[in-house]
Parts: C-alpha cells; sequence; structure tokens
C-alpha cells in the first residue's frame, strides 16, 4: 500500500470514529432519503442499532411540518444547488415523547459537479405541549413514561453496578450509545451524577424497590373506558 492510500485509510478511520462519537444524531443518505450509515446517537433516538437503521427513509422517521419545504429541497438538489437544507420536524421517539426540531441537509460529493449523498443532522428543540383535553371526560390517554424501555434497561444494570460497557452489551447499543441515554435523562431530569440518575429512577417508580438484582418497573398498559351506555 502506497503512502496516499495509506494516509486516506487513516483519515477514513478517523472521520467514521468522529461520527461514532459525535453526540448529535448524523445520517448519511442517498438523495431519496434512505440512510446508508448512521451514528449511534441517531439511532438511539429511534431504540435501534445504527445498522438496522439502514434503508430507512429518513422522512418516515421524521415528518416535516411543512410539505412545501420538502420540495424546495427536492427541486434544489434536481438543479444540482450545493446549499444547506434545513426542514422543521416532528417525531416520535422511542422514549415515547414527541420531539420537535430541525433536520438538516448537506450535500455532499467527491467533486463538484455530482451530489451522490446528503448528510443529514438532527437538532432537537424540546417536547410537542401536550394536545388540547380530550372533550370526551371518559376516555383516557396513556401519559409518557418517565424512561423509554431502553433507558430503564440501562438503569436497571447500572444500579446493579455494571460498567457502561457492559450495559452497553446487554442492550445492544454501542458506550457512545449508552452514554448518549444517560445524558438524555441526566438533562430531563435534572441530575449530575449516576448515582443521582438511579436514585431518581427509583422516585419516579422506573425501578421495582425492593428486589434484586434491580429490575425496571413493567410498562404498564392504557385501560380503555368503559362503552357508553
Amino acid at each position: 500500500m502506497d503512502l496516499t492510500r495509506a494516509d486516506a485509510v487513516v483519515w477514513r478511520n478517523r472521520a467514521l470514529l468522529l461520527f461514532d462519537r459525535i453526540p448529535m444524531p448524523v445520517a448519511v443518505c442517498d438523495v431519496y432519503g434512505a440512510i446508508v450509515l448512521a451514528n449511534p446517537a441517531m439511532a438511539t433516538e429511534w431504540g435501534e442499532t445504527p445498522g438496522r437503521l439502514r434503508g430507512r427513509n429518513v422522512l418516515d422517521l421524521f415528518h416535516p411540518q411543512e410539505a412545501t419545504q420538502v420540495e424546495r429541497i427536492a427541486q434544489a438538489l434536481r438543479l444540482r444547488h450545493r446549499s444547506r437544507y434545513p426542514v422543521s420536524v416532528r417525531w416520535d421517539a422511542a422514549d415515547g415523547v414527541r420531539r420537535h426540531g430541525e433536520l438538516t441537509a448537506d450535500p455532499v460529493s467527491d467533486s463538484a459537479e455530482t451530489s451522490t449523498a446528503l448528510l443529514v443532522t438532527l437538532r432537537v428543540l424540546g417536547e410537542c405541549p401536550d394536545p388540547d383535553p380530550d372533550p370526551d371526560p371518559g376516555r383516557t390517554e396513556p401519559s409518557a413514561p418517565p424512561a423509554g424501555a431502553t433507558e430503564a434497561r440501562i438503569l436497571a444494570l447500572l444500579a446493579g453496578g455494571a460498567t457502561t460497557a457492559r450495559a452497553a452489551r446487554e442492550t445492544g447499543l454501542t458506550v457512545d450509545g449508552v452514554n448518549y441515554h444517560l445524558r438524555r435523562l441526566s438533562d430531563r431530569w435534572g441530575a449530575s451524577t449516576r448515582t443521582e440518575l438511579v436514585a431518581r429512577a427509583y422516585a419516579l417508580g422506573v425501578l421495582t424497590p425492593g428486589v434484586w438484582p434491580p429490575t425496571a418497573v413493567p410498562a404498564v398498559p392504557a385501560v380503555p373506558a368503559a362503552p357508553a351506555p
């Protein structure tokens, strides 16, 4: 292997390492929106591993708030414009919370003449407000849990003394994916340490008290309202 090719391999590996470790959700898509490569932060948003997102269309995961935004991007790509294209989106994340944010698509290629892929980044802006109360008082809607199933599993493992690496193996995530979940939980609950995260998990009913090894509280299905007489 000549020096130039060896340098290219080194820089490619460095780029992939940075891609995997960056905390922002990022994906590489083809020009039609099909995901070719996703980083752990993007996969964690859906409770998946990066490989399981491959082939899924990014617009099936994130729903644009204005269809005209997507039409303008498609037209710009047909004209080979090379700009940054933001799209306001909403989605239902793996933890059961509906969020809103900004999806940005950057055309990338090996030359200025062709656009072979899109670099898609997600900026989470917050959680969507609850909809207006249902006018039917007899109808009950399930509330969002304080932690998703994957987050609860990670917390149970940490409560039992597991390391981040072991939690990653047990859940099928990467170490970066586990850390991403923990950062999200810390931000949501205002916890500064993992010990505090575990304590809050017990206080919020995410973990079952009085049992060893620690386990997550099973999700309770919503009870349908009784039919009106």
